[in-house]
């Protein structure tokens, strides 16, 4: 899988930053960071310049002065958002922003686990249209447990595996329910026949999963991602 993220991703990670910063200290941006490319998470300067450009001329940030050197770099001066940036800031805090990606919330270290998702869950949810991305796709400097509230703020779905009774796992579902994302839990078989699940998730839909009928389980998966992102 490609680690080149989805320039409206990184558009919206330029306006959350804009947006973190000024709410913080109550002044526009005097200059944006050399490391602006790193923090949109684009694949160049270059590219990060164009997506902050065309931002400014779609309306969203307000640019006072840009300066450009003679080796092509251009820096960003007196940055702000627009009223309609500001807009789409909140609405993004508030979960309203969907991304082009499902979040797996999952225990990590197991063998037999971790080679299904790469090998079934993965692929099946790439059949519908998204990738699915868990904790170890979006690492990166910084506290993790705000990196994950922002990837699941971000996605347009959220797959909880809940074989091992992870209590992240669930805390993940329920951070993203409250954000109206659809959740999607699934539990291996044998396990999910002997104990189901936790009683506030028993009645919810869920998909079991087992290494003797992935063929199966994509059909059933598919279907309930279909129904559940309102697909025909």
């Amino acid at each position: 899988m490609s680690n080149f993220i989805n320039p409206k991703i990184q558009a919206m990670n330029l306006v959350r930053y804009i947006g973190d910063q000024v709410s913080g200290s109550g002044e526009p941006i005097r200059e944006l960071p050399n490391n602006i490319d790193s923090i949109m998470g684009s694949p160049s300067e270059q590219f990060a310049s164009q997506l902050v450009k065309e931002l400014g001329e779609r309306g969203l940030i307000s640019i006072g002065h840009t300066a450009t050197f003679i080796n092509g770099r251009t820096e960003f001066l007196i940055v702000n958002l627009t009223l309609e940036g500001w807009e789409q800031y909140e609405a993004e805090r508030r979960g309203q922003s969907d991304g082009n990606y499902g979040f797996l919330a999952m225990q990590f270290g197991d063998l037999e686990l971790n080679t299904f998702v790469k090998e079934v869950l993965k692929p099946t949810v790439r059949g519908v249209g998204y990738e699915l991305l868990d904790m170890n796709d979006a690492s990166r400097a910084g506290v993790i447990d705000n990196i994950m509230r922002v990837k699941i703020r971000d996605s347009k779905f959220v797959i909880a595996d809940l074989t091992h009774d992870n209590n992240g796992a669930y805390w993940e579902a329920g951070y993203a329910e409250g954000l109206g994302k659809p959740v999607i839990f699934i539990c291996e078989k044998k396990k999910f026949d002997a104990q189901k699940t936790h009683f506030d998730t028993n009645h919810c839909t869920t998909v079991p999963w087992s290494r003797d009928d992935d063929e199966g389980f994509k059909q059933r998966l598919t279907a309930t991602l279909r129904r559940s992102l309102d697909q025909s």
